[in-house]
């Protein structure tokens, strides 16, 4: 059995998705960044950007956040693809795994830093308390500001002007 699990869920808890991290590259009590390699599909394209076997994902997980960020670099060249990002409630970590409910509503984050904010239909369809909807569209923002500041996630990779 793979040494760390993250584990995606719907709005009521419940596993849509599990995948193993390669390893863990940062561990804080609020936080947990790994390293994990795209195996879902051989080629997903997306209309944005394309994800491959094989592409490197840096992920990062917060319990104190609204949202998770993947720095995803290509397979073979390493080159970064961008950033994708899921709005979710803050995550729950153990010592071997991640669990975090995603919220349907996601931000792609170019290497130029500018920004696509996904799915918004989706996220609109979900019965999501006021405070929930408000606190995900407030992650929304907060990861444009990040993004256009060039910190956080978004500053350990350096971005092309």
């Amino acid at each position: 059995m793979p040494d760390f699990i993250i584990r995606k869920l719907d709005l009521n808890g419940r596993e849509t998705f599990h995948y193993p991290a390669s390893r863990v590259l940062d561990r804080t009590p609020t936080s947990i960044t790994v390293e994990a390699f795209f195996t879902r599909y051989d080629r997903l394209e997306l209309g944005y950007t394309t994800f491959e076997r094989g592409d490197r994902f840096i992920e990062h997980f917060y319990t104190d956040r609204w949202y998770n960020v993947f720095e995803i670099h290509a397979a073979g060249h390493d080159g970064l693809r961008g950033w994708y990002c899921n709005i979710a409630r803050p995550a729950r970590l153990s010592a071997d795994e991640v669990a975090q409910v995603d919220l349907a509503l996601d931000v792609w984050v170019n290497p130029d830093g500018s920004c696509l904010v996904l799915d918004e239909d989706e996220f609109a369809a979900l019965a999501l308390p006021p405070e929930e909807a408000a606190a995900a569209r407030a992650a929304v923002d907060e990861l444009r500001a990040l993004a256009a500041g060039r910190s956080g996630p978004f500053a350990a990779a350096a971005l092309e002007e």
